[in-house]
């Protein structure tokens, strides 16, 4: 019997789990270590902060997803990995050994201790729900006639995102108190990479929504006094256990990986999405981890004995569907950009139907013969 250990609930191995759901690996016996059974989709996060969705409707369940493909879950959270003895170890002391290993567990940030303030951090997402609705009741609880800052210190897609996110819900929930933003971020523009259209669009936006955007800014004292909630959306770091890994890493402590997706010191471990890293490195965005999904799937069918392996070209221009907290939208696409009033909207409910159409792939009933994901979480929370 071989064993597949899948790490992580993020979009490329929800994907492996859909395959093998499709057609199972006689022989093979499929394990997923998660911290959380509900795995958010991180395209629908910003559209959950603002209000626009619930928890529920931007989750995978892994639950249903692992039990219609035969594999075994382990809530828990990966602490220690030694690829030469094919063994991970988790933050309980449990141990998992393996075969075949996929790593899809993102990535994280640590934002500096600033003792007193509301900070959300943005990575990793399976914190995220705990976290926001935390600070959601803390600030019900403030005096609402107080004025009230959100800053964002980050001037990517996650930071502009999140920032009219948490503006749009905030107002929504307090309509009578003065809620104000700004964005830091040490960049010289907003939004590396996207089209110039859409970089004026989201400046505009942000001007709209009463945000002051500093520009070429670290984040300092000055700025931390200044807020009452601080969103943490700076460049994805690598998670402490990989630099102890013995893995080969890029310079910033991500798995570095071939163009199978497999890593370059340690070829039956495969690392996909924001935990990895090519040679030219690709932007931490999700969009890579959905189109390396299926190349994932058929590589570890590969290594398993089933099938041959497949080389994955990342495509370096793809859209983004940047949503702006108002059931809005702005597109962009290499040079080329799309925004407006109207348009913005069909941008939006465009972006939610890609959204929804994706995450519908993975929706199992549970079938009556397995516990329900809540129960199984108990049950294996108490072998640990």
């Amino acid at each position: 019997m071989k064993r597949l250990l899948l790490v992580g609930a993020g979009h490329a191995n929800a994907q492996v789990l859909r395959s093998l759901a499709d057609a199972p690996l006689p022989g093979v016996e499929v394990t997923v270590v998660t911290p959380n059974v509900l795995a958010p989709y991180s395209g629908m996060v910003p559209g959950w902060l603002s209000g626009a969705y619930d928890f529920s409707e931007i989750c995978v369940d892994f639950g249903p997803l692992a039990a219609a493909a035969g594999a075994k879950i382990v809530v828990g959270e990966l602490r220690e990995l030694a690829p030469d003895q094919r063994r991970a170890t988790l933050a309980n002391g449990m141990t998992l050994d393996y075969d075949v290993l996929s790593l899809n567990v993102g990535s994280t940030l640590n934002p500096p201790d600033l003792s007193g303030k509301l900070v959300l951090s943005l990575r990793p997402l399976g914190r995220l729900r705990q976290s926001w609705e935390t600070l959601l009741a803390e600030i019900a609880n403030r005096p609402a006639e107080s004025s009230f800052t959100v800053t964002a210190v980050g001037g990517g897609a996650a930071g502009v995102e999140a920032l009219l996110g948490c503006l749009a819900r905030l107002r929504a929930l307090q309509p009578n108190r003065e809620i104000n933003g700004t964005l830091a971020t040490r960049g010289e523009t907003l939004l590396p990479g996207l089209a110039p259209g859409a970089v004026r669009a989201a400046h505009k936006t942000l001007t709209k929504a009463g945000v002051t955007v500093l520009l070429g800014s670290e984040f300092n004292d000055k700025i931390a006094d200044e807020s009452d909630l601080i969103l943490w959306a700076t460049g994805a770091q690598a998670h402490s256990w990989q630099r102890a890994s013995g893995l080969a890493l890029s310079e910033r402590g991500f798995i570095r990986v071939d163009s199978e997706l497999r890593s370059v010191s340690h070829p039956d471990v495969y690392a996909v999405g924001d935990c990895a890293e090519w040679d030219k490195p690709l932007p931490k965005a999700g969009v890579y981890a959905v189109r390396m999904g299926p190349f994932l799937a058929r590589n570890l069918r590969a290594s398993l004995g089933d099938g041959v392996s497949e080389t994955y070209k990342p495509q370096r221009n793809f859209l983004v569907l940047l949503a702006t907290g108002n059931h809005r939208a702005i597109a962009s696409r290499g040079g080329w950009s799309a925004h407006g009033a109207l348009l913005g909207r069909a941008l939006w409910h465009w972006k939610d139907h890609i959204d929804r159409k994706f995450l519908n792939r993975f929706v199992f009933r549970a079938s009556p013969k397995v516990a329900p994901h809540s129960q199984t979480e108990r049950i294996l929370e108490g072998q640990q």
